[in-house]
């Protein structure tokens, strides 16, 4: 097996794990080359997008943003169709021609943050800074970005049950109560309760910060979730998942799962189970 036993994990690779480990392991043990998707572009230029208009203090303007997510969408799109130029090779959603939903990904991403340009103006989210109250009296945005932390894709690294698990938080926000807040930004519909679980005790445990509420910013309507209660979440319980995990992978164990979520998997062309569905 490849270095993966002792690699730190990670909310996506709990997710794939426990989803299908079959998929797990042709893709990170493996490591078989993934079908492109333009999902996938359109989720990371948007989330480009949203993090520089917020690490610039939504000075930018709405057509800026636009461009940024259109070069950087643009870009990730020509690079995956000079490496796999046959589209029929490509995952889409529905069927739909690969050329059509390129084109249509790029239209969408674009109004996506349109909207969420317009939401934040208008909603203005406090995203979080380590050490906010040494800038009291002080207008915050005239610190050199270089010097502040902000909340916006917050690095992270902890141990859990002996595990060490690592990520990204999209976004911490401020609550008026003195607590923070974790938000994960989505252009699609998936999401994952233990993801906002894992960001809550990795706030707590790394900058010791009391987090007690969660929430997805939905690119597909333009606006937030329902606040989930994170209150009662422990330390133990979301360790035991990453622990769980990671005494499965080290012990050689990656049971296929077969179903639905085959036809959105993008390894799906080297495996057997599905082939044979």
């Amino acid at each position: 097996m490849s270095s993966i036993e002792n690699q730190p994990r990670s909310v996506s690779q709990v997710d794939q794990y426990e989803k299908c480990g079959w998929q797990f392991y042709l893709q990170r043990v493996e490591r078989v080359t993934p079908r492109p998707a333009a999902w996938s572009f359109q989720g990371t230029a948007f989330h480009s997008a949203a993090e520089k208009f917020e690490k610039e203090f939504r000075v930018p303007s709405e057509e800026e943003m636009v461009q940024l997510f259109s070069d950087q969408y643009s870009a990730m799109v020509n690079g995956a169709m000079y490496k796999e130029p046959d589209l029929s090779r490509w995952m889409t959603a529905n069927k739909k021609p690969a050329g059509l939903d390129i084109e249509e990904r790029y239209r969408l991403g674009q109004s996506q943050v349109r909207d969420y340009v317009r939401w934040s103006k208008e909603n203005q989210p406090e995203i979080w800074v380590e050490g906010a109250d040494l800038w009291d009296g002080h207008d915050i945005s005239d610190a050199p970005t270089h010097d502040l932390k902000q909340g916006l894709e917050l690095y992270f690294k902890v141990e859990l049950g002996g595990v060490v698990v690592r990520g990204y938080i999209d976004q911490l926000l401020q609550e008026d109560d003195g607590s923070v807040r974790v938000r994960d930004l989505k252009t699609g519909s998936t999401k994952s309760h233990f993801q906002l679980e894992t960001y809550k005790i990795a706030v707590e445990k790394t900058y010791g910060e009391e987090v007690n509420k969660g929430d997805w910013y939905f690119g597909k309507t333009g606006g937030l979730s329902r606040p989930v209660d994170l209150s009662a979440v422990t330390e133990e319980q979301v360790a035991a998942r990453y622990v769980e995990m990671d005494q499965g992978v080290k012990a050689g164990r990656f049971e296929a799962k077969p179903g639905f979520h085959c036809n959105f998997c993008d390894v799906s062309h080297a495996c057997s189970s599905f082939r044979a569905r």
